[in-house]
């Protein structure tokens, strides 16, 4: 299987920090990335139910 598991849905940088989301493409689980500098950190998108965000996986095929 040559294809990545994650794949970059959107992408927002400027000046040393970024914001992108990226989606598990066997999961279809949408996660928020945010960098500023040395630091940054990975958290799972959810809902206003506070469930997961979850797309359809053949989106990204």
């Amino acid at each position: 299987m040559d294809t990545k598991r994650f794949v970059k849905t959107y992408s927002q940088n400027s000046f040393g920090s970024a914001i992108e989301v990226w989606v598990d493409r066997e999961t279809g689980v949408s996660y928020l990335y945010r960098r500023d500098g040395y630091s940054g950190g990975m958290t799972v998108l959810v809902d206003q139910d506070g469930k997961p965000l979850i797309g359809q996986t053949n989106e990204w095929e």
